[in-house]
């Protein structure tokens, strides 16, 4: 069974993040959306909020689980048994980053990044774009899930 981690603080998940996730559930058997819990953010919304997000979007697919973790991305993908991490590049930028990100995690595990480019629709978002829009009172409803909503 292949199993993947997309891992992420999806804070809040966004439709670029959605557009991945859909698309990689064909290239995989699960998909594991992983919260990374990091104490030294600030997060918008609580993690509670973000996995009834992520759980509510993908409701109707069962290839879709939702976990959290601490620590390494790697060493969480060790603990749990899955050998692929999925990650979404929206510009050269994102993909020096991870590039970087996956070489490191090659060296520590044996683990496996795979890259999917997003939708040039979605290509612009990010969560702390949203996160501004949310602050400024701006329409965000176009950038996330459907139910994703400000309380």
């Amino acid at each position: 069974m292949k199993r993947a981690i997309f891992p992420g603080s999806f804070d809040p998940i966004t439709l670029g993040h959605y557009d991945i996730i859909k698309r990689g559930i064909t290239l995989f058997d699960e998909i594991i959306v992983a919260i990374g819990i990091n104490a030294d953010k600030k997060y918008m919304f609580s993690l509670e909020e973000r996995k009834q997000f992520i759980k509510d979007a993908f409701a109707d697919e069962p290839k879709i689980k939702v976990m959290t973790y601490e620590g390494m991305t790697v060493d969480f993908c060790k603990d749990i048994n899955v050998e692929f991490i999925l990650r979404g590049l929206r510009n050269p930028a994102d993909f020096e980053f991870e590039k970087a990100i996956a070489h490191t995690n090659r060296d520590l595990a044996p683990i496996e990044t795979v890259f999917l480019l997003t939708s040039a629709k979605t290509s612009y978002i990010s969560s702390s774009i949203i996160r501004d829009v949310i602050r400024n009172n701006g329409d965000y409803t176009k950038l996330v899930p459907d139910n994703v909503r400000v309380k």
